[in-house]
């Protein structure tokens, strides 16, 4: 046994713990915590297997994005856990009987789906005009996949993140009556006239003010 095997199977084993501790942690923050580790492990497997691309892809995307995201809104979240609690014995016959029958599928691609597929080929070697040899790329084989065969799968997917990001956006703003808000509309459409108005008037003389009431004559004067 190889070192790239023993690897292998430690990755495995750390991933399939951190996955069933995901399902299994009573604290909704160790439970993404474990995700993160999965998901860490899942990336070092396809770092094994020479798709580099997958497995950095993983790691900014999803550990550097979406798993903090889920982290900070887990913490920030007042979830009761007590009540979340209370229908899991419920539903745990029908999410036991879900997960089995993925595992079965699985399981069943695995051991069956592979076996008409033939031995990978070796790589051809590419050699420039000057005769220099190009290496392998798997990113520039995958991004030339992507933009060519699967060019309008990719575009679906785009719009269908958008049309979801969009949705989400409106579903989560609410308009507050105490909250003051300009159209934009309406600054880009503005003129001179309709801030500034000159209006014109008659002069006016400023009325003069009453004279001030003379002095007491002090003690000296009244002698």
């Amino acid at each position: 046994m190889d070192a790239k095997t023993v690897f292998f199977y430690l990755f495995s084993a750390v991933l399939l713990f951190a996955a069933f501790r995901v399902i299994t942690a009573r604290n909704p923050v160790h439970a993404v915590l474990n995700l993160i580790l999965a998901f860490s492990q899942a990336a070092a497997i396809w770092l094994l297997l020479k798709a580099e691309f997958l497995g950095i892809a993983l790691v900014l995307v999803y550990l550097g994005a979406v798993m903090v995201l889920f982290l900070f809104v887990v913490m920030m979240l007042d979830i009761n856990i007590d009540t979340v609690r209370k229908g899991f014995w419920r539903h745990f016959p029908l999410a036991a009987f879900i997960g089995a029958l993925v595992a079965f599928e699985m399981g069943a691609v695995l051991m069956t789906g592979f076996r008409g597929m033939e031995e990978p080929k070796a790589m051809a070697v590419v050699v420039d005009a000057a005769g220099k040899v190009i290496p392998y790329s798997n990113t520039r084989e995958l991004g030339k996949l992507l933009y060519t065969e699967y060019l309008y799968p990719v575009e679906i997917a785009a719009v269908i993140l958008l049309v979801a990001m969009i949705a989400a956006i409106a579903l989560t703003l609410r308009h507050r009556k105490d909250s003051k808000a300009v159209s934009p509309t309406q600054q880009i459409r503005v003129r001179a006239s309709d801030r500034l108005k000159i209006v014109k008037m008659d002069a006016v003389q400023k009325p003069v003010a009453p004279a001030a009431a003379e002095e007491e004559p002090t003690t000296e004067e009244k002698k």
